[in-house]
Formats: structure tokens, C-alpha cells, sequence
């Protein structure tokens, strides 16, 4: 086991070349491998790459693209000249903490894919293990940090925060209450990195490019997917149709010569969820289901073989989660820490049972929100899921032979529950 542990704390170090380069019938992109020079504490600087790949025992580098322009088809792929964690450099590394690691940069990656979408108004997504565990606008950024990390409290632990605008002292204080991996933002506010660095692992990165982050919705990226015979999958990246309410579809489907049609219309606060909800989809490994309310997540399910079980797994999430921010809330501990407490005779098994009341009573703070689905329901039974916990709005593909018994199950229900289709589905494997 101590062998292990050394392995977390070693730079790997990698045999990958400098420079790559990948020809597409005579098309050629270039990328230059990336290495950082960083001063260590004997005060010789040591120059190395990426720290290890998913795990320690693998080697792996991070490579810029530089040089090239690719065009196939009717796509114009992204062009050299606007990297953003491929371009990161030293001195956007206020803060190195630990040696950055595969995982580090994929989640600040993601982070940023969901952002992208986000630019309008003060935004934070937290990520752990490349999903999001909590996405929030804020009507400042203190306050959308806030309401992602009260989200999911648990799974933000050791997790990668970043936000859409510069880190201010209000925020550092907040990020310096949680123990995290990574903090990365457009930019650090004077005297942030005071708050900020009394936690001297912590990796606190600047990508000035986030200030101008929207102009990544236009641009594909090639999506390479290598297979364990050494083949190599190639797709374009996804793009996001779903941006304005006029790009929101009626829920409408036939069956048997008969037309149904989703009684009632979202509102304005349910369609601003839905594409908020649809935004931050585009970050969650498939088949996931997502309840969001007021511009921010309160259930995440990911990475289900099922959909009717992943919108159960989003239920029982949002649940502990909610239990656990009211123990916090109330009490100052979380909730497994009273559960234990409770076991073991050294708290009162009311002050649990309260708890445990309120969650139920609240239905885990589902009631009210918009449910997003990343595909249609094959079935109504992963709409019924949400319905019978509350949820006020239905946002999904649509396109199933069976959408007329989804539409059933929103005008049966008792209020009445509005459902938009988006015509695209949004599946990240």
C-alpha cells in the first residue's frame, strides 16, 4: 500500500515524442507535446509533461495543436491559435500544488465544454472524474460557487472547480472551505491567491481564454476514440443546437392515426432551465438524467446502461444530497458523520429522524424542477420517475415510437407537467 501511495505523489515522466503529426489525405495537423518548467523547492527547475495518465502506472502527455487547417467536407475544424488547457503555461500555473495529471486537465476541459454555453452570467461547474457533480449560475460568482458545491458537497471533495468569470475575494474564501484538486478561472483578483494558497497542494490555474469562451460553441474539434486493437474511431465533436427557446420543439407525436400533444406550455423560468439543463447535459456521460431548478443542478445521473434506472439514480442522489446540506446546514457535520454518531449511541437518533423527515417531506428538492433527458424515453416509465417526485417540466430528444405515452404521462399528471423536445440527442461515452 505504501508503495502505492508513493506512486500518486511520483512524476512518471513519458517516451512520447515532441512533436506529432496527423495527415488526413494530405492534410496535415501538427501538435507539439507540452512540458513545463517548474522551479522546485531545492531551487533547481525540473522540466517535465503531463504527471501520469488515468492511473500511475501510465504514461501520457498532453500535445498542442500548432500547426494546420483541416477541412472535410462541409467542417472547417478548429485552427492553431486557441488552445486553452493545451496552452496552459507556467506562469498560468499560480499555483503548480501537485504535478497536474491526465485527470486534472480533462476535467478542467470539460468544465470549460460545459461553460462555453454558460457566458452570460456568473457560472461554476465542479467536476469529479470528468462528469460534473454540480453546475450553477449565481447572480455573482461567490454565489454561483455557492449553489454548485451545495449541489453535491460529497462529490465536490478533491473535485476540479471552474468558473466563467475571475476568481474574486468573496469566492477564494469559499473555495478555500472545501478541499479541492483544482481551481481554474479567466483570471485571480488581487489578494486571492493569499486565501487561495494557504492550501499548498491545491493546483490554481489561470486560462485568460476563458473571457472569450463563447466563441467556442462554433468550432469542431476532431474526436479521436482509439479501440484496443490500436484502430482509431474519428468523429466530429458535438455541438449544442439547443441555445435560444425558438430552438425548443413542441412535444407532438402520432400513433395509430391519432395526433397527442403535451397539454401545457413550460413558463419562462422552465424553458431558461431547460437550456441551462441542456447546456450542462452536454458534459454528462451517457445515458444520464439531470434535475435542475433555477439554473442549477439539484440531481446528476450518470453513465446508466437504462434510462428509467439512471432517472431513479438521479432521484437517490439529489436525496443524499439534500440530506446531507441540511445536517450541514443544521448541525455543522455531514450527514454520514451523524448517521455514524447515531450508531455508535453518541447523538440522539431524533436529531437523524428529523433529517430524515424533512428529505422525504421535500422530496430531496426534485419538486418543481425540469427534468433533462439526453435521449428520448423508450418508455414512459423514465418520465414517470420524475413526475411522481415532482418535476414541473420535461425537456428530451423526442423521436421514440412510443413519445404519445410520455405525452400521456404529462397531461395525466396532477399538475399538469410541460415537455419541449430538442430534436438532437446528446450522448458523451
Amino acid at each position: 500500500m505504501s508503495t502505492l501511495k508513493s506512486m500518486y505523489s511520483t512524476i512518471l515522466g513519458d517516451h512520447f515524442p515532441m512533436e506529432m503529426t496527423i495527415s488526413f489525405d494530405g492534410q496535415s495537423l501538427v501538435y507539439r507535446k507540452k512540458t513545463w518548467k517548474i522551479p522546485q523547492g531545492d531551487g533547481s527547475v525540473d522540466e517535465r509533461g503531463v504527471r501520469y495518465g488515468e492511473n500511475p502506472d501510465q504514461e501520457a502527455a498532453l500535445y498542442e495543436l500548432v500547426n494546420g487547417n483541416l477541412v472535410l467536407g462541409d467542417c472547417a475544424f478548429i485552427e492553431p491559435g486557441n488552445g486553452l488547457v493545451s496552452a496552459i503555461t507556467v506562469e498560468d500555473m499560480l499555483q503548480v500544488g501537485k504535478h497536474p495529471g491526465k485527470i486534472n486537465l480533462t476535467d478542467i476541459d470539460n468544465g470549460l465544454n460545459i461553460l462555453k454555453y454558460l457566458m452570460d452570467r456568473p457560472a461554476a461547474v465542479i467536476l469529479k472524474h470528468n462528469n460534473p457533480c454540480g453546475a450553477a449560475y449565481g447572480e455573482t460568482l461567490a454565489h454561483a460557487f455557492d449553489r454548485a458545491n451545495r449541489c453535491d458537497r460529497i462529490a465536490a471533495f478533491g473535485g476540479a472547480v471552474v468558473m466563467s468569470r475571475a476568481c474574486d475575494k468573496d469566492t477564494a474564501e469559499l473555495l478555500a472551505a472545501n478541499y479541492l484538486e483544482v481551481v481554474c478561472a479567466p483570471d485571480f483578483e488581487a489578494g486571492t491567491l493569499d486565501i487561495l494558497q494557504k492550501s499548498k497542494n491545491l493546483r490554481i490555474i489561470k486560462i485568460a481564454a476563458i473571457d472569450r469562451l463563447a466563441e467556442f460553441e462554433k468550432f469542431r474539434f476532431v474526436d479521436f476514440k482509439s479501440l484496443i486493437d490500436g484502430g482509431i474511431i474519428v468523429q466530429q465533436s458535438a455541438v449544442n443546437s439547443i441555445r435560444t427557446p425558438a430552438d425548443l420543439k413542441p412535444a407532438v407525436a402520432a400513433w395509430q392515426g391519432r395526433e397527442y400533444r403535451c397539454d401545457r406550455q413550460p413558463t419562462e423560468r422552465e424553458i431558461d432551465d431547460m437550456l441551462f439543463g441542456w447546456a450542462v447535459e452536454h458534459g454528462v456521460t451517457s445515458n444520464s438524467v439531470l434535475y435542475v431548478k433555477d439554473g442549477c443542478t439539484v440531481g446528476i445521473g450518470t453513465g446508466e446502461q437504462d434510462r428509467v434506472g439512471v432517472a431513479e439514480i438521479a432521484v437517490h442522489k439529489a436525496y443524499i444530497k439534500y440530506a446531507d446540506i441540511l445536517c450541514f446546514d443544521t448541525y455543522g457535520i455531514p450527514y454520514a458523520d451523524l448517521d455514524l454518531a447515531v450508531s455508535r449511541g453518541k447523538r440522539d437518533q431524533t436529531e437523524k429522524e428529523a433529517i430524515d423527515i424533512q428529505v422525504r417531506r421535500d422530496k430531496g428538492g426534485i419538486p418543481g424542477s425540469v427534468m433533462i433527458s439526453d435521449a428520448f424515453f423508450p418508455f414512459r416509465d423514465g418520465a414517470d420517475v420524475g413526475i411522481r417526485q415532482g418535476v414541473s417540466a420535461i425537456l428530451q430528444a423526442g423521436g421514440s415510437m412510443r413519445d404519445f405515452e410520455t405525452i400521456e404521462a404529462c397531461n395525466e399528471a396532477e399538475p399538469q407537467v410541460a415537455m419541449m423536445f430538442t430534436g438532437q440527442r446528446s450522448f458523451k461515452h
